[in-house]
């Protein structure tokens, strides 16, 4: 695993792909609060498809040399990532119809300690110790966050749906690492955003959502910035994880429940203190998942050469 710190000839510097990663956490925490209000011109998986289509044409203008020889592989790796991307956003846009960018935000995170044991269910990679001791404090998070702690459990459908919305943001970012090295990163790019936008528009009538939202400044606006955001995310995500493990990755995303979390501020949420302390239980959850204390190394010569690597 390389480390998101390196030493160079002038000091100390944060690699390339760690810092992009690191931004394009900060414009994923800001859209969390951009999707609420555009849910004020559409329903929510139309919103979605359409966020989708504008980031594919996006992506597609400034491919264009990258799109020929496109195989199979690439298509199926379009596929299996896009349809993981929409379940993401769809389930999360629909969960923000009934509950708030910051709480939406916090209870995504949890894909962060998925990751390792989602990646321990599909191919065998033992979880560290403090993946549990993290998916502990998830958990205990998640509790304070439904708004009764241990006295009453309870999630709210727009709760119960940013969960499995933060399930599929794991397998995306596995899924993602998993072909990285197999495939042409603007073409599966394209490939994904397209089928995630095709996907949405499928699944929307079945819902109930038979008609597009009629033409608004406003709605415009919130989808090109999004589409462009959203174009930017996958371009960074795929870039980037070609030199980062998925489980660094993971750490590094984790800090988009804090931005998203300041955005809401700003904008006029006030979270309850109990939601706020389940709010920063995902977080040590989410830190304590990826830490690995030197007491707990099987094998100290063999960790140091993985993290100089």
């Amino acid at each position: 695993m390389s480390t998101l710190i390196s030493k160079n000839h002038s000091g100390w510097m944060v690699k390339a792909p760690q810092l992009a990663l690191i931004l394009i956490t900060i414009i994923w925490g800001g859209s969390f609060i951009t999707v609420q209000y555009g849910l004020n011109f559409s329903s929510p998986i139309i919103f979605v498809g359409l966020r989708f289509a504008a980031a594919a044409l996006a992506v597609t203008l400034i491919s264009l040399k990258s799109l020929k020889g496109m195989n199979l592989k690439e298509v199926f790796a379009g596929v299996v990532i896009g349809i993981m991307i929409a379940i993401d956003y769809g389930t999360q846009t629909v969960g923000l119809q009934t509950i708030s960018s910051s709480e939406s935000a916090f209870l995504t995170a949890l894909y962060v300690p998925l990751v390792p044991i989602l990646l321990w269910l599909l191919f065998r990679k033992k979880p560290h110790v403090m993946t549990w001791t993290g998916a502990l404090f998830a958990f205990i998070g998640l509790v304070f966050l439904t708004g009764n702690g241990f006295a009453a459990i309870q999630l709210s459908f727009g709760q119960t749906l940013t969960l499995l919305g933060s399930i599929a943001i794991a397998l995306e970012i596995i899924f993602i690492s998993y072909f990285a090295e197999q495939v042409n990163v603007r073409r599966v790019t394209v490939l994904q955003l397209i089928f995630a936008s095709l996907f949405c528009f499928m699944i929307a009538p079945v819902l109930g959502e038979s008609q597009l939202p009629g033409f608004h400044w406003h709605l415009a606006g919130i989808l090109v910035g999004l589409g462009i955001a959203s174009a930017l995310i996958q371009l960074v995500m795929n870039w980037a994880q070609r030199m980062v493990d998925p489980s660094q990755a993971a750490i590094i995303y984790a800090g988009e429940p804090i931005w998203a979390s300041l955005f809401g501020r700003m904008a006029g949420e006030r979270l309850p203190a109990l939601a706020l302390l389940g709010g920063l239980m995902v977080v040590l959850g989410v830190i304590a998942s990826e830490w690995k204390p030197k007491f707990f190394r099987k094998d100290p010569t063999e960790q140091l050469k993985q993290d100089l690597s």
